[in-house]
Parts: structure tokens; sequence; C-alpha cells
């Protein structure tokens, strides 16, 4: 049972905190940078299994019911990369735009503009870091990731990212629009179903 609206966010990155505290417009959002809880170390090899252990240590550290996100996009034409390592794609201190040329960068040495991809988010959340029963949820957005780079909006790879059906890029699309179809906003919409539930037994 969640006895509050007070939830953990086991993230510093603060693109997502945004678009996760408009999801989650019901509940109060805090964040690890908030209670000055240091990242956990990711040795997962899946998104569910990072995201497991952001939750599990989030929920340790605080005492609250934690949330975690694992995301990143996945390009099946370059060996499923960048996959769990999409934050870090270009090194362990890469920024957005690092990894955004080292995508272009591998796109150009095969002589290729675009590339089928999607974007993928796994959502966990425990009440305790002995919680045997985590609720989770995922989603995709499927399109391509191309070496144009477009908009000033979002965040990772959204200025490289066209979801199919669109002519734009995932960055210049409206933060309404992005947060109806995107990948985390699909999670998001599933994992709320079930958090919502925790509140009414």
């Amino acid at each position: 049972m969640l006895e509050n609206n007070q939830v953990l966010l086991a993230t510093s990155n603060k693109g997502k905190l945004k678009e996760f505290r408009k999801i989650f417009n019901n509940f109060e959002i805090k964040s690890q940078s908030e209670l000055n809880i240091e990242e956990p170390i990711e040795d997962g090899l899946t998104f569910l299994e990072n995201a497991l252990i952001k939750a599990r240590h989030g929920a340790s550290e605080s005492g609250m019911f934690t949330i975690a996100d694992d995301s990143g996009i996945v390009v099946p034409g370059l060996n499923f990369k960048p996959g769990i390592h999409s934050a870090r794609y270009a090194g362990e201190d890469a920024s957005d735009l690092d990894n955004r040329n080292k995508i272009i960068e591998e796109l150009n040495k095969l002589n290729l503009r675009s590339l089928p991809a999607y974007y993928v988010c796994i959502l966990v959340g425990v009440h305790s870091v002995e919680d045997p029963m985590p609720i989770f949820a995922s989603g995709e957005i499927h399109g391509e990731i191309s070496i144009e780079s477009s908009g000033d909006g979002g965040f990772g790879y959204d200025k490289l990212f066209y979801p199919a059906g669109y002519d734009i890029s995932m960055a210049n699309m409206d933060p309404d629009e992005k947060n109806k179809i995107s990948h985390r906003a699909i999670a998001a919409e599933l994992f709320l179903e079930k958090l919502e539930s925790l509140r009414t037994k």
C-alpha cells in the first residue's frame, strides 16, 4: 500500500525529472539529488536489471517508495547499441552532444543517413530494498535515428530521432505532444495504473 503521495524518483537527470513531474502530477516527486543520494553502479545487462538496481538503492537510502527508470535508444543495425549504455555511449563523462556525435560517426562509417531505431523505457517501483514484488511497466516508440540533427527541445538523442509517422525529430515536438507518445509516456501510463491501485488497497 502507498501511504502518501510522496515518492522518490531515482534519477539526477534534470530532463527526466521534468518529464516525470508532468506525468506523475498527482504525486509529490522527490529526486535523488534533492536528498543527496549518490547514484548506484549500474552493472546489469538489461534495462530491467538496471532499473531495479536504481529503485532498490533509492529505497534503501531514502526509506521511501522509489520509482526508477532505465531507458535508452536501441539501433538494431548497430548491433543493438547504444542500448543500456545510451547515457555514456561516447564515454563515462559524455554529454548528450558527445553521444549524438558518436551515433552520427557510426552511421557515417556505414555510409548511411539513417537506420531504424527505437527508444525504450522500463519503470520499476519498490516499497523497500527487500520488496519481493516490484511493480514495473515498459514502453517503446519506433522510428529512425538520423545524421540530421534538428530541434531545440528534449534531451538525449531527441534531436536525431524521428518517430514513425512524423516528419520532425522528437526535439521539434511540442512537449505536451511528446508526453503523449514517448516511450516514457507509454511506460508511465501503464505504471500509473498500478501505482494508483496501491493507493486504494
